[in-house]
């Protein structure tokens, strides 16, 4: 039998299980590994709405880290976000682009269905959506997929 087959690190190494219970079984800190549902929001340092749309991902399940950039056109530029479609963040969640204040279901949908569309957009700030509750009515809004031509389409009506 080959040596580094009988070498103790290697018996240790064939009695783990995944690749968590390997660095523990060797003594060594559990590497951070990245969730794919992992939601990476870019907002203007100023906004408040956005950490609302964060708390509202985040009561959904879904991991949420928040960067702010004071150069959001970049951002949204960078991100491929059509200038019509643009409304206070951007967020980035399984190669997707989210946009706006898009609701948690809708951003489920998507990385469920996995369209051929760059992301999705709730244009503006739509009042009732969600980071935009408060005391007024709510409006009704339209949740907008975008692809990489610029091409949009109705995904879900709010």
């Amino acid at each position: 039998m080959n040596r580094t087959l009988r070498s103790p690190l290697f018996r240790k190494l064939g009695r783990c299980l995944s690749a968590l219970a390997c660095g523990a079984a060797l003594g060594l800190a559990a590497p951070a590994l990245a969730s794919p549902d992992e939601v990476v929001m870019y907002k203007d340092p100023n906004c408040g709405c956005c950490g609302k749309w964060a708390e509202h991902m985040r009561s959904a399940g879904f991991p949420v880290k928040e960067v702010a950039s004071p150069r959001m056109d970049l951002v949204k530029q960078e991100a491929g976000v059509p200038e019509a479609l643009g409304s206070c963040h951007t967020a980035k969640v399984g190669g997707y682009v989210v946009e706006g204040h898009v609701p948690a279901a809708d951003v489920r949908r998507m990385l469920a269905e996995k369209p051929a569309i760059r992301g999705l957009s709730a244009p503006g700030m739509p009042l009732g959506s969600p980071g935009m509750e408060g005391p007024y009515p709510a409006e009704r809004y339209d949740v907008v997929s975008f692809d990489a031509q610029g091409l949009s389409a109705v995904f879900s009506k709010h």
